[in-house]
């Protein structure tokens, strides 16, 4: 598909940046992750050859659009695109934070939804006693232990963790993808996105306690290299909302549409034009 075409929506005194591909329908709207910005989607989009209108736009403090300068809600600022695309209902292909929120949608605004995609979703509300694995744990703690200003080495071991996974070894990933993710991150930490928590733009809405009330088509996938406690979680959720399907993805960890966006390109179509239902 290439580059498309550079979008921007006002949402209460922001301006969120995008790009869109296409015209008519299905309308899909892909919603990044937290280490991530809407150029994570680029190889996943030239791969979907099935027409229709494809978005993806950076959320504050990703990319190209500037931190927020107050309070402000993600849900909120997504509601706010899907009414300048369409009045129709649209799928949501959302990657861990960006699962969340398209969760957190299908709950508040189910009429929007016509389904969803979600690989290695984080849920609002979800319980925070899970434990992690020595792997995991190992680089978390690194992470801890950094200051403020090191915002290299903070970059380098969140590459690690999330794109070659906890228990791969580091740069098990190479080459154009890990360069695309080493930039991408390293806006976030200087925009100190994550400084102020997780409740940062959220909802309010404890997604977690309610996904048995989704009527949205769901497929939920993870990578298999994925944080253990995160592929258990996977599990979880596929299990809770009626009618999901869970599609584990071999050899990838958090982010595999960067490892391989043939393969989570075919999953996206097989959910939106397969009879999943």
């Amino acid at each position: 598909m290439g580059q498309g075409e550079r979008v921007t929506f006002k949402s209460d005194g922001a301006e969120l940046v995008g790009e869109r591909w296409g015209t008519g329908g299905p309308v899909l709207v892909f919603l990044h992750a937290g280490v991530c910005d809407r150029r994570s989607w680029y190889g996943v989009i030239e791969r979907l050859d099935r027409g229709g209108t494809v978005l993806a736009y950076d959320r504050r403090g990703y990319g190209e659009t500037p931190p927020a300068k107050g309070e402000f809600s993600h849900l909120d600022d997504l509601k706010v695109v899907l009414e300048q695309v369409t009045d129709a209902p649209v799928w949501l292909v959302g990657s861990s934070m960006g699962g969340g929120l398209a969760l957190d949608c299908a709950l508040v605004a189910p009429e929007r939804l016509a389904g969803m995609v979600l690989l290695s979703p984080s849920v609002s509300g979800a319980p925070e006693d899970a434990e992690l694995d020595a792997d995991s744990l190992q680089l978390v703690r690194q992470l801890q232990a950094l200051t403020d200003e090191n915002l290299t080495e903070a970059n380098r071991l969140q590459t690690w963790l999330w794109l070659d996974g906890p228990a791969g070894p580091e740069g098990r990933v190479e080459g154009t993808a890990r360069e695309l993710a080493l930039a991408m991150n390293a806006i976030i930490l200087a925009n100190e996105v994550g400084t102020g928590g997780e409740d940062v733009g959220g909802s309010g809405v404890n997604a977690w306690s309610r996904l048995e009330e989704i009527r949205a088509a769901t497929v939920v996938a993870y990578g298999e290299r994925d944080l253990p406690m995160i592929v258990a979680a996977c599990g979880q959720i596929a299990a809770r909302i009626p009618g999901a399907l869970l599609e584990p993805l071999a050899g990838m960890a958090h982010l595999p549409y960067l490892e391989d966006p043939a393969k989570v390109a075919a999953l996206v179509k097989g959910a939106i034009w397969a009879d999943y239902r």
